[in-house]
């Protein structure tokens, strides 16, 4: 398992070569005239002895080698615009987005998974019609005109909750809520699908036969055994969120990843937005690897077929 999980690493090294390469030159097409944008009451001649610091006068590979080079030290540039690292400015960011990222999951998870088990149990009633409408709903709803709306009544009227940054638990509330219903959809799906071809299944009716309660027969055999698809798509949504819920950040000024990723764009700090980027990339990529790792503790089988391939691999 340990030279999967080092081969699953050292597989991360070409995804951030190629990544920060396209994203270095998407960004450099895209920013226009950066120095003009950062000059201000500069003169020609402060204006070109800029461009020259920056790298401007010369092509796009060369900028890219010398910003591919200080990656190579850990050096992800310092902002343009605030004049910092940008690991710093990333790292200060990253927890609001991670606590925003956990809390929206719970509310997703809450949701889905005892919609999708219900639908599931009552395949073709009308209160499996009615938990699928619910979870479409949720998907259908546009986030931004949900974080408003929420805004506008918990805290413009009942003044509940806090309707902008991060001031203690209550303000994480309405952002979560906002988030994971519109997560909740695929997710609901996602759940009932499993369970479906799971509750059909001839050992449950076995466990059934023998009188073990529905509740256990459910939670305790049905549902583990259906965890699979459910960990994947989870661990997905998980991963996605952590890049930063941009619209969701910007209606709730929550002071978040995807935010400083906007805000870096919208000023044209190429820097900034290009370590963002590839570190919300090198994040999501080891979430998933996380997923696959839980997938052997989850279901034997899986751990069992990459140790039997590893002995054929071997000659043993």
């Amino acid at each position: 398992m340990g030279r999967y999980i080092l081969k699953r690493i050292l597989q991360l090294i070409p995804v951030v070569i190629v990544v920060s390469f396209l994203i270095f030159i998407v960004m450099d097409m895209a920013s226009g005239d950066v120095v003009s944008a950062l000059s201000g009451d500069m003169t020609l001649a402060e204006q070109e002895l800029l461009r020259h610091q920056l790298g401007y006068d010369r092509g796009v590979l060369y900028r890219f080698w010398i910003y591919f080079k200080g990656l190579l030290h850990g050096n992800l540039g310092t902002s343009l615009v605030m004049g910092e690292s940008v690991w710093k400015l990333y790292i200060s960011r990253f927890p609001n987005t991670l606590v925003l990222a956990f809390a929206s999951c719970v509310v997703c998870y809450a949701l889905s998974l005892p919609l999708g088990i219900v639908s599931a149990i009552k395949q073709g009633s009308l209160v499996d019609n009615g938990c699928t409408v619910l979870a479409l709903l949720g998907l259908s709803i546009p986030n931004f005109w949900l974080g408003l709306m929420l805004i506008i009544a918990f805290s413009l009227k009942l003044k509940w909750f806090p309707s902008m940054d991060f001031k203690g638990f209550s303000s994480i509330i309405l952002p979560a809520f906002t988030i994971g219903t519109g997560m909740m959809a695929q997710l609901t799906r996602t759940t009932r699908s499993s369970m479906v071809d799971v509750i059909r299944q001839d050992y449950l009716r076995m466990l059934r036969a023998k009188g073990v309660p529905e509740n256990t027969v459910i939670t305790k055999h049905a549902f583990k055994n259906a965890l699979i698809p459910i960990i994947t798509i989870a661990g997905q949504q998980f991963a996605e969120t952590l890049g930063g819920a941009v619209l969701t950040e910007t209606v709730f000024t929550w002071p978040g990843v995807g935010r400083l990723t906007i805000s870096a764009i919208n000023s044209r700090d190429t820097v900034l937005a290009t370590g963002c980027i590839l570190l919300t990339t090198v994040f999501h990529c080891l979430v998933i690897l996380l997923v696959d790792i839980l997938y052997a503790y989850i279901d034997p089988r899986i751990k069992g077929q990459y140790v039997k391939g590893k002995r054929k691999g071997s000659g043993k």
